[in-house]
């Protein structure tokens, strides 16, 4: 027994009035696979809570989130308190310190800020579509810095939080579960109206990812400087995607222009020539 107390006690590292002991090593460590056990069963318990449709995987993702941060700072409190080191008079005597490091890291900062806001709010969450700076993207990670996101490329963006809580950003999957979309087309002067208007919304209905139980409609909007304008209504559930259902549509519309003979028109200029009078 007194072997195992000096086995325990024995100084692995001793600088100034702080050591560090074979005891304390086994606590840290201790207090390390403790909190990766709880962060596992709540982990566990969250996702067979999102599995009974009581939680979307969004609200599982930001609850999960904060809970890791929370208990990993009273872990890293408490592994800190066991090597002696008094955590409130580390924080006390790196004030000055810390002000400083908030300065040169304002930006940094604000970004957490962020982060915690969203995770709070839920404004945002995991898998939503967000329109950011004119590029589409979905949210696959929100972290307490930075966000991370898949555009239409495959790419992956790294979004920082400040970013999204300060910019305007449109949230299309706070839409409802299909959003209105719209394709121009102009034809020749001289086509039939009603034809065209029928090819439009046909084109529009042949197409897997339009909605059909809702209305389609191809509307005449103006008389352009060569063209006849109109304009097709469509509602999609599938926007992330959107462009290039679009550019289905418009393949099914070309065909269709071709087969009923109906001609999209060059833009035109007429130029007229004055002579000079001799």
């Amino acid at each position: 027994m007194e072997t195992l107390k000096e086995i325990f006690e024995f100084e692995l590292f001793h600088f100034n009035e702080y050591s560090l002991t074979v005891f304390e090593i086994i606590g840290i460590l201790v207090i390390f696979l403790v909190t990766k056990l709880i962060l596992w069963l709540i982990r566990k318990a969250v996702f067979h809570k999102t599995k009974q449709k009581k939680l979307d995987r969004g609200s599982s993702f930001a609850l999960l989130q904060l809970i890791k941060y929370i208990i990993w700072v009273i872990a890293a409190a408490s592994m800190l308190e066991l090597i002696g080191v008094k955590v409130t008079l580390l924080i006390a005597g790196s004030a000055a310190l810390l002000v400083g490091v908030g300065l040169g890291l304002q930006q940094t900062f604000n970004d957490i800020l962020s982060g915690i806001i969203l995770l709070f709010e839920q404004s945002v969450k995991v898998d939503d579509v967000l329109e950011i700076d004119g590029d589409i993207v979905v949210i696959k990670e929100i972290g307490l810095r930075a966000s991370k996101g898949i555009n239409r490329r495959q790419i992956i963006i790294i979004i920082p939080n400040s970013l999204i809580t300060t910019s305007k950003v449109i949230n299309w999957s706070h839409q409802a579960e299909k959003t209105l979309f719209s394709i121009k087309v102009g034809v020749a002067y001289g086509s039939d109206i009603e034809l065209v208007t029928k090819v439009l919304e046909e084109s529009a209905a042949s197409h897997p990812e339009v909605t059909k139980q809702d209305v389609l409609e191809a509307r005449f909007t103006d008389f352009g400087n060569s063209s006849l304008d109109f304009e097709l209504l469509f509602y999609s559930n599938n926007r992330f995607y959107i462009e290039k259902i679009k550019s289905d549509i418009r393949k099914i519309i070309n065909k269709k222009f071709i087969e009923n003979n109906i001609t999209v028109p060059f833009p035109q200029m007429d130029l007229h020539l004055k002579s000079k009078p001799e």
